[in-house]
């Protein structure tokens, strides 16, 4: 028997949807710093670069809002093809397989059309962040943003009103509030069965929908962790986009049962 979302959208009969106390998240936490722990070169490897493209980005962006819009679509599209490698060396500790770099890539050829489907989707959410956010400002402000020759080469938060800047911020919170509830479990559960990207975006919303509270302090554990990862000039990406990327993992195995 398939179980419904609240849309009538039915996932794959082999998954079905756990709960888990409010605390759970911060295991998920130790169990990926353990991950990290036992193949340290392999998962830093993946952060490293992560952080790498990140630093490239933002030299050539030089903080303008429009070209920040595309490192947020780029990131989009490299964050769960990347994050498929930690979930892949996690689900190989799991059943005591060999781990190596090279080893941990093979989660994105397993299912590799799914994979890359879900990060072209989530990459229109941030374009759709792009485009909604100018549209409010048009609205509200009747105009977009400060000249763009004014602010390439200079920092754009030096000349948007604060008016400006806050709009920008509700419409990208509550757009990644979305692709949070789409994409929580979304990767793992892609890499763990042969399913559709819609099928693992419809688990992401039905874990969320069960695991409310679950859900926000979780969101809320991502969100502080990333800040420090961005606040340290992406250093600390290093090492936190792989705690993250195999907690993601312990969270899936946590909230959803896989009888396939």
């Amino acid at each position: 028997m398939s179980v419904q979302s609240h849309t009538h959208y039915t996932i794959p009969a082999q998954f079905s949807i756990k709960h888990t106390a409010f605390m759970r998240p911060f295991s998920w936490l130790i169990k990926g710093g353990c991950d990290l722990a036992k193949y340290p070169k392999v998962s830093l490897a993946h952060g490293l670069i992560i952080a790498s493209v990140f630093w490239l980005a933002l030299l050539v962006t030089s903080m303008h809002v429009y070209a920040l819009a595309a490192v947020v679509s780029g990131f989009m599209l490299v964050g769960p093809i990347m994050a498929a490698g930690l979930c892949e060396i996690s689900r190989r500790l799991e059943d005591n397989q060999p781990v190596s770099f090279d080893q941990s890539l093979t989660g994105l050829s397993r299912n590799q059309s799914a994979l890359f489907r879900f990060a072209g989707f989530l990459v229109g959410f941030s374009l759709l962040w792009f485009v909604i956010s100018g549209l409010v400002l048009m609205v509200a402000v009747g105009e977009v943003a400060p000249p763009l020759d004014r602010t390439m080469w200079g920092d754009f938060f030096a000349f948007a009103s604060p008016l400006q800047t806050a709009l920008y911020m509700i419409v990208g919170g509550l757009l990644a509030a979305i692709v949070f509830t789409l994409s929580v479990v979304a990767v793992p559960a892609i890499i763990d069965s042969r399913i559709k990207a819609l099928d693992a975006a419809f688990i992401s919303v039905r874990v969320v929908v069960n695991n409310i509270l679950t859900m926000v302090l979780w969101a809320g554990l991502l969100a502080l962790f990333t800040g420090i990862g961005i606040a340290t000039f992406m250093i600390g990406m290093i090492v936190i986009f792989p705690l993250l990327g195999h907690a993601t993992w312990h969270a899936y195995r946590d909230l959803v049962s896989n009888s396939g």
